[in-house]
């Protein structure tokens, strides 16, 4: 079984949600950036964060305890 790449925890330091500017909480066993604040989940491929709206998955609703910003129009 292959190992888990780890971020560099510099990086996630700097990263925030590209549509909010929140920080961003680190997954690693789901290898994703979550966005709290969004409801979004941001993939990593091969150890490289996808800091994309449209890449990103939303959170389910027992993923996230803060609340999510409303669904635009």
């Amino acid at each position: 079984m292959e190992a888990t790449p780890d971020i560099d925890p510099r990086l996630l330091e700097i990263l925030v949600c590209p549509l909010t500017k929140a920080p961003l909480r680190y997954d690693r066993e789901a290898q994703e950036l979550i966005s709290e604040e969004a409801g979004l989940a941001y993939p990593i491929r091969d150890g490289i964060p996808i800091m994309l709206v449209d890449e990103a998955r939303r959170l389910r609703d027992d993923e996230t305890t803060t609340k999510r910003l409303p669904s635009p129009p």
